[in-house]
């Protein structure tokens, strides 16, 4: 594959974001599919990508918010309206496959109507640039944690599987598991969103910006685990954690209770001692455990812009995957659905999955083509802005006539 028989790359579109959101698909995957824990091991796969495929995914969701407001500059006005219309509707569309994907028997607690949720709480943000987002997201890391630990004791407690279209009769039970209690809280997720607007707010292109992020990432991320052994490693600490895990058998076996925090939680971590806020566990929504998945998306990201920086066309059709993962992993958790798909959704099966993942992406990114749904999401978003706009604006108006074209 030479890169001179390859399509343009896109005006605007940045090759490492997309080869980025490709391994976080891919990512997705191999936790979904792969052994989470063999005896009292936990398998590899899991522990480079439990926790940090999907986080990853949500930091890259912000970079997206921030490229469609303005990228460097925010946007104001009537261009910011327009923008905010066509993430509303986005928002709004993938929300509602979410929760219809929330029916299919895959046992993957389906991430999309958590992800539309981020993007209708990140909007009023939409005016920030990269300083203040990245303060933002500090803030967020270090308060949103305690205050979810204090305030879930109130609220629902959760229930396994996704939401589903049913749940719509519950509003509060389901908005109390979409912003806190779920498997992806958005309230504290929000702290990926802004770590990924911040990053979206600055020139990715810019010659360094790669290495930077590489570099501060893998600090952060070490930086964190390091904090959290530190602490754990105190005897209080870990009697604490003992004997507030919610299974006593496990809790009582030191052994048994490190592989269950290796694993990983379910989005959140017990409360009935602050002792968690220092746990780094893949899908605790603590601050080591933000901070390490935000640090560690940052390093993917940061790596994923360098390397595309050669050769980008042949980048974005290998990994055009990354730029359909809407469609691609809409198809996964089809394929996912237990007996749908004969004998593809079993962990011997993965690779097959990756490769059907990543041979569409790269033959739809040859021909060119978008993903089914993308189209969908980007056409109806883009009418809804259009109409919304001109009913927003009246020809007649000021407003409307100094408005740049």
């Amino acid at each position: 594959m030479t890169e001179a028989v390859l399509p343009e790359v896109a005006p605007g579109r940045i090759v490492g974001v997309d080869v980025a959101r490709a391994l976080a698909l891919v990512g997705m995957m191999a936790t979904h599919m792969l052994p989470g824990i063999e005896g009292s091991h936990v398998p590899w796969p899991q522990q480079v990508a439990g926790g940090r495929a999907s986080a990853l995914f949500a930091v890259l969701a912000g970079v997206s918010v921030a490229l469609v407001s303005g990228r460097t500059t925010p946007l104001h006005g009537r261009a910011r309206y327009a923008a905010s219309v066509r993430l509303v509707v986005r928002a709004a569309l993938i929300g509602a496959l979410g929760l219809l994907l929330g029916l299919v028997p895959s046992g993957i607690a389906v991430i999309l109507a958590f992800y539309a949720v981020l993007f209708l709480l990140g909007l009023p943000f939409l005016g920030l640039r990269a300083p203040a987002l990245a303060v933002l997201a500090v803030v967020w890391v270090l308060a949103a944690p305690a205050v979810s630990l204090m305030v879930r004791p109130h609220l629902p407690e959760h229930v396994a599987g996704s939401p589903t279209p049913a749940d719509l009769t519950s509003l509060g039970h389901l908005l109390a598991e979409l912003l806190l209690v779920g498997y992806y809280p958005a309230l504290v997720w929000l702290a990926y969103l802004f770590a990924g607007m911040a990053m979206g707010r600055i020139n990715l292109r810019r010659k360094g910006v790669d290495v930077r992020l590489v570099v501060s990432g893998t600090l952060i991320a070490v930086l964190a685990t390091v904090v959290s052994r530190a602490l754990l490693a105190r005897s209080d600490a870990a009697a604490a954690l003992a004997s507030t895990y919610p299974d006593p058998s496990i809790g009582s076996d030191p052994v048994a209770l490190q592989v269950a925090l290796t694993h990983g939680l379910h989005g959140t971590t017990p409360t009935g001692s602050w002792w968690w806020l220092a746990t780094v566990a893949p899908h605790s929504g603590t601050p080591l455990d933000l901070a390490q998945t935000i640090g560690s998306a940052m390093a993917v990201l940061g790596l994923c812009l360098l390397v595309t920086r050669f050769q980008p066309r042949v980048w974005a059709a290998a990994f055009g995957a990354g730029a359909m993962t809407l469609s691609l992993y809409t198809l996964h958790v089809l394929i996912m659905g237990r007996g749908w798909w004969p004998d593809l959704e079993t962990p011997n099966h993965y690779d097959d999955q990756v490769l059907i993942v990543l041979g569409i992406g790269a033959v739809l990114a040859l021909i060119p083509l978008r993903g089914p749904l993308e189209t969908v999401v980007a056409v109806v978003s883009r009418a809804a802005a259009r109409r919304l706009g001109d009913r927003h604006h009246e020809p007649s108006s000021t407003a409307y006539r100094r408005a740049p074209g």
